[in-house]
């Protein structure tokens, strides 16, 4: 979870606090307590040179125009993000398109002005996990997720409540925990918060059921990196253990919360994004909390890192002399989210191991994930491996979150998991679909009574063209239980003995494009001779293999502007051909906290 201050607006070169949009509100670089120092005689300094003036001038008006500029960015952004979470997907793309087009078309150099290229990558980083996650939504492969349950709580004030805290230590003594656990006024708020608001003991309850589905995998991961056990808990402050929790502000993603440039290798392309991969994902946690841990010596520090970055962790214990989270807190230089974030999971570690005490004892785990896996490398649709397992489509794609289309890639190997127990009978009939077909085609068992022509008009497929798949007559009979092939055209497909070309729309991608007609990224580069993954709007494109009259196709050949291609970078799954940049942002608790995440 980083630090969510979504409304945190505006600059992030200098000493301006980037934008990162977090729900919460805005922190700003922890500063140490001023100390009063003795009144000294101001130094008079030379008065500057007319030039200098001028320049200082200049300087300060640029710097007004550009803090404008954002400012402007800012509002379409937080406009987009709005209509995103009421669902208005339409208007939130042409909100998101608005913002990155007033930096393009502002005639400032962005990649020259640190401020403006920071706000610019931030806001492409955004859009892109927004546009993914939309893409599942469209499908209707996204679930609905919760806050969870620390988010809920950020408004949860700690009065002292000294018998609270007696009862508390009281039961801390019989409570094992691989973890230090403490009781204080922090602690013990939290576990009345939890406790006794409705909201707040709704939203841990659903997180401890849904814990249940993977908590063996997490605890064996953990296990096996050297970490506690009890740490599995930093899942409900960070996603309330949602493998597809997507911050709509920030970008950050998955079930621990990684932003989009995470490291770890783990993979984020224009297929998948192993952020959502709840195995994967919880190996780079485990991976990623450890070296906090061995940083800083102490695990309280090392979850206050992994929440607020380990950068600003290390600068607030050089600024006080103390290596201590308590002290870091008393003495207020720790960002609002992080005083909550620490003192709401040692809450929840405590409230799950005494679940009769705070009504959890009905609490009924999810069942744990099971599945098998088969390693594909071919694309194949979602639909294609429901039919042939008998599993749905949705059940389908929950098995396999860090999908972010209803195929899976083209180009690189995939562990496509299925449902327990049905690896056999899917390699058996998968077998039965031309390798090359199975990103369209469908598969079908003939029910009792069910005709060829019944069938084909069921799948919207002319009954020759099935019968001919299947290697049968048109006029044969059915047998109940019969495997059927189906030839379902692939989604405006053109055919490869004719020309066919397509106008490139604003937010366009090579990746999109080649996915809407069912062709790969090397074949729209190789038959339009692209240099680069970027694709500029108003470009006519071959989108089948073009006819071959002449040798002049070359000429043809043209390159789109600077601002072209970042403005196609700003949509959807760009990031496939985009290395998303990781250099060091300044000024900002985004940057810590997007470091915390991301291996740097």
């Amino acid at each position: 979870m980083q630090i969510r201050a979504l409304q945190k607006t505006a600059a992030c070169a200098a000493s301006a606090a980037l934008a990162l949009l977090c729900t919460g509100c805005p922190q700003q670089q922890p500063t140490s307590p001023r100390v009063p120092s003795r009144a000294v005689a101001p130094v008079i300094a030379n008065p500057p040179a007319p030039a200098d003036t001028a320049a200082a001038q200049a300087a300060a008006t640029k710097a007004a125009v550009v803090q404008r500029l954002i400012d402007q960015v800012q509002a379409a952004y937080r406009s987009g993000v709005e209509d995103y979470r009421t669902g208005h997907l339409d208007a939130a793309r042409q909100d998101f398109d608005r913002s990155v087009d007033m930096m393009l078309t502002s005639g400032i150099d962005i990649q020259s002005d640190p401020q403006l290229n920071d706000e610019f990558e931030h806001v492409v980083d955004a859009v892109n996990s927004l546009e993914m996650n939309a893409l599942k939504q469209g499908n209707g492969f996204a679930p609905k997720v919760e806050p969870a349950p620390v988010d809920a709580a950020n408004d949860v004030t700690f009065p002292s409540n000294a018998k609270l805290n007696a009862e508390l230590n009281a039961e801390l003594k019989t409570t094992q925990s691989d973890m230090p656990l403490v009781i204080n006024d922090y602690v013990a708020g939290y576990i009345s918060y939890f406790t006794n608001s409705k909201s707040g003991h709704a939203t841990l309850v659903h997180s401890l059921e849904r814990a249940g589905k993977y908590r063996a995998m997490i605890q064996k991961v953990l296990a096996e990196e050297n970490v506690p056990q009890d740490l599995i808990y930093l899942a409900v402050a960070e996603s309330g253990f949602q493998p597809q929790a997507l911050n709509p502000h920030s970008g950050a993603g998955g079930m621990w919360q990684f932003m989009p440039f995470s490291g770890y290798g783990l993979v984020r392309n224009g297929w998948v994004d192993e952020r959502f991969d709840p195995e994967k994902s919880s190996r780079a946690y485990a991976r990623y909390i450890k070296s906090l841990h061995d940083q800083f010596g102490d695990w309280y520090l090392a979850m206050a890192a992994y929440d607020w970055g380990p950068g600003y962790v290390q600068r607030a214990v050089e600024r006080t002399g103390y290596a201590d989270y308590w002290e870091l807190y008393r003495r207020n230089v720790l960002p609002q989210e992080t005083k909550n974030y620490v003192p709401g999971i040692i809450a929840a570690i405590i409230m799950a191991k005494n679940p009769q005490k705070y009504g959890l004892a009905d609490v009924t785990p999810d069942p744990p994930v099971v599945s098998d896996t088969v390693t594909v490398d071919y694309s194949i649709d979602l639909r294609l491996v429901s039919d042939l397992t008998g599993a749905s489509a949705q059940e389908i794609a929950a098995l396999n979150p860090s999908l972010l289309r209803t195929t899976t890639p083209r180009d690189m190997d995939f562990d496509l998991h299925l449902p327990a127990g049905t690896k056999d009978l899917f390699a058996k009939r998968v077998a039965a679909i031309p390798e090359s077909k199975r990103a369209a085609w469908r598969f079908h068992i003939v029910t009792a009574g069910e005709s060829l022509g019944e069938v084909a008009q069921n799948f919207h497929v002319k009954t020759q063209e099935l019968a001919q798949a299947n290697g049968i007559d048109a006029t044969d009979e059915l047998s109940t239980g019969e495997p059927l092939a189906i030839p379902v055209a692939p989604a405006a497909s053109t055919g490869g003995t004719r020309t066919a070309r397509y106008k490139v729309k604003r937010g366009d991608t090579l990746v999109a494009v080649a996915d809407r007609f069912n062709v790969s990224v090397e074949q729209l580069t190789a038959w339009n001779h692209l240099k680069s993954s970027r694709i500029a709007p108003g470009r006519m494109l071959n989108v089948a293999e073009p006819l071959r009259l002449a040798p002049a196709t070359r000429s043809h050949r043209r390159s789109s502007s600077r601002s072209a291609s970042a403005k196609t970078s700003s949509s959807g799954a760009s990031q496939a051909a985009r290395k998303v940049a990781t250099s060091s942002k300044s000024g900002s608790a985004k940057t810590q906290s997007s470091k915390k995440k991301s291996g740097q």
